[in-house]
C-alpha cells in the first residue's frame, strides 16, 4: 500500500506538471502572451487565486481557461489527498514495521529513558553492535529518536504493558534512567516482576533511593555524582590508568578489547584450567577475573584455576578472538 500511494502521488505531480505545461503553450498560442504572462496566468487560473486576468481574454481564452480550472483543481484534490494518504500511510508503515522488528527482538536490552544519560547510554549500545529498544513518551525526545532511526516504544517505561511491548519478558537487560528516582523504582519493581531473571541497572539522584531500588531488584545502582567524583580523583591520580581503560572500553579503532564472558553449562572448557584450555596459548587471552556462580570473585587467576559452569570471565584481548572465546563458551 506504501509503495502504490507513493507511484500514486508521482503521478498526480506528474499530471500537475504536464497541466502547468499545457496552460502556459495554450496562453501562449491562443492569446499571444509571452512565456512568463502565460505561466503566471495559469498557476493563478489552477490555483483559483482569482486575481485579473493578465489581458482581457478572447472566447476561445476564455473556454481553455474554464477547461484549465476543471482540470487543475481536479488534479490538485488528486495529489492533495494523495500526500495526505502517503503521509498516513507512512506512519502505519512506521508502526508496523517497528512492531514486527520488537516482536523479534530477543536478548536484547532496553532503556528506559532518553534523557542526557539514556542517549549516551543508547550511543554505547549502537557503538556495540548488540540489540536494545528505549522507552520514552517525550514528544521532542521521540522526533530525536526519529532522526536517528533507532528502535523505541512511545510510552511510559513503569507501566506493565509498556514493558511487555518492549520485549522485557524476552531481553536480557534493563536500565532504568528516567527523569525521578521513583520512576526508576517503579520500572526497575515491574521489569523485575515481569521477567525475574533480567539484569537491571538503576539510576539513584538521591543516596537514599539506593537501598529502595535494590530492594525493588535492581542487580546494580548507580549514583551519577558518586561516580563522576570517583572518576576525577582517579584522573587526578591515575590518568595513565584511566586513559588505557577508556582506551580498551570505547576506542573501537583500537583492537583490543575487555569482556565478561559467561560460561554456559554446555561449554568445553568447563573443568579445564586456564593452563590446559587454549584461551592464553592459542587465543592469545588474558584473563585478568574469574567471578563465580557463588558470588566469588578471583582477581589475576592462576594457570592452575579451574574454570567452572556459570563462571563469569573478565577477559582482555584481540575483539576477534573474544568472539572465538564467547563461542567456547557457549
Amino acid at each position: 500500500m506504501y509503495k502504490k500511494a507513493l507511484q500514486q502521488l508521482k503521478f498526480g505531480f506528474a499530471l500537475l506538471l504536464l497541466i502547468v505545461v499545457i496552460g502556459t503553450g495554450g496562453y501562449s498560442l491562443l492569446e499571444g502572451w509571452n512565456l512568463l504572462d502565460s505561466f503566471y496566468m495559469t498557476i493563478i487560473t489552477i490555483s483559483t487565486t482569482g486575481y485579473k486576468e493578465v489581458s482581457p481574454l478572447s472566447e476561445a481564452g476564455r473556454l481553455f481557461t474554464v477547461f484549465l480550472i476543471v482540470a487543475g483543481v481536479t488534479v490538485l484534490a488528486y495529489t492533495g489527498g494523495k500526500v495526505a494518504q502517503l503521509f498516513v500511510e507512512t506512519q502505519v508503515f512506521r508502526r508496523r514495521r517497528m512492531s514486527k522488528k520488537l516482536e523479534e527482538l530477543s536478548n536484547h536490552y532496553i532503556v528506559c529513558g532518553y534523557g542526557r544519560m539514556g542517549r549516551s547510554i543508547a550511543e554505547g549500545l549502537l557503538n556495540s553492535n548488540v540489540p536494545f529498544v528505549v522507552i520514552e513518551n517525550d514528544p521532542r525526545k521521540i522526533e530525536m529518536l526519529l532522526e536517528r532511526g533507532l528502535l523505541f516504544v512511545n510510552g511510559d517505561a513503569t507501566n506493565d504493558d509498556i514493558l511487555i511491548v518492549a520485549g522485557v519478558k524476552r531481553a536480557k537487560g534493563l536500565v532504568a534512567v528516567i527523569r525521578t528516582d521513583a520512576e526508576n523504582v517503579f520500572a526497575t519493581l515491574s521489569a523485575k516482576e515481569l521477567n525475574p531473571g533480567i539484569f537491571v541497572v538503576a539510576r539513584a539522584v538521591d543516596d537514599g533511593t539506593e537501598s529502595k531500588l535494590r530492594k525493588a531488584g535492581a542487580n546494580r545502582v548507580v549514583l551519577p555524582y558518586e561516580l563522576g567524583g570517583n572518576r576525577m580523583v582517579q584522573l587526578l591520580l591515575r590518568p595513565g590508568v584511566i586513559d588505557f581503560i577508556e582506551t580498551v572500553a570505547k576506542n573501537s579503532k583500537v583492537d583490543i578489547s575487555l569482556e565478561e564472558i559467561y560460561v554456559s553449562e554446555t561449554s568445553s572448557l568447563i573443568g579445564m584450567t586456564l593452563l590446559d584450555s587454549p584461551i592464553r596459548k592459542q587465543l592469545n587471552i588474558i584473563i585478568v577475573g574469574i567471578a563465580r556462580e557463588d558470588g566469588e570473585f578471583i582477581y589475576n587467576p592462576k594457570s592452575t584455576s579451574v574454570i567452572n559452569k556459570g563462571d563469569r570471565l573478565i577477559a582482555i584481548g584481540e575483539a576477534d578472538n573474544l568472539l572465538k572465546l564467547a563461542g567456547l563458551c557457549k
